[in-house]
């Protein structure tokens, strides 16, 4: 029952930690990546459909993001919905390709940037102590119940702990990368 608990705890935890790596790759550096544009859904006759699906997305240079639709009748589509976007990007069209350059980050940018990332982190470790609650109200209930002892009980809150710690530090790591990644020229 102990290790079940542990092993949802740690399953849930690797979860929060995948949806902050998305939450941060939505938080774009001065350098071009195809993962930014990942949140941009298009009105595909009528349903929303991921940009994804809909053009291929290519890096031009450092700083320009090429995308390509499938259909040419879309390119207005396209430039609508990456124009609706919150990430501050002016598309221009040749023909139909969409280039979409990267505009330089200011210092204040950056340091908005940075604090956006720090508020994802933050929401993440949030994440992580509420999956470790909820896992050592399970491991109380068991005790409660008498289905265990209460060495076990001490020793399997232990363990939930060491976890959660595990993914703490990881999801520091990931924010140091990432403040890293923002405040580099």
């Amino acid at each position: 029952m102990i290790n079940e608990i542990k092993k949802d705890a740690e399953g849930r935890m690797k979860k929060a930690l995948e949806a902050l790596s998305n939450n941060f790759n939505k938080i774009r550096t001065g350098r071009a990546h195809p993962s930014l544009l990942d949140s941009i859904q298009v009105n595909y006759y009528g349903s929303l459909t991921p940009l994804s699906q809909l053009a291929n997305i290519s890096v031009e240079d450092g700083r320009t993001l090429s995308v390509s639709p499938w259909e040419s009748n879309l390119v207005p589509e396209i430039e609508k919905a990456i124009m609706k976007s919150d990430l501050g990007l002016n598309p221009s069209t040749a023909g139909s390709v969409i280039r979409l350059p990267m505009p330089a980050l200011t210092e204040e940018t950056r340091k908005g940037f940075t604090k956006q990332a720090k508020a994802e982190a933050e929401n993440a470790r949030v994440s992580l102590r509420n999956i470790r609650r909820d896992a050592l109200a399970q491991i109380k209930g068991l005790l409660n119940d008498k289905e265990i002892g209460e060495d076990d009980d001490r020793r399997a809150q232990d363990e939930v702990q060491k976890i959660t710690d595990k993914y703490v530090a990881e999801v520091d790591q990931a924010l140091a990368a990432k403040e890293k990644d923002l405040m580099a020229i």
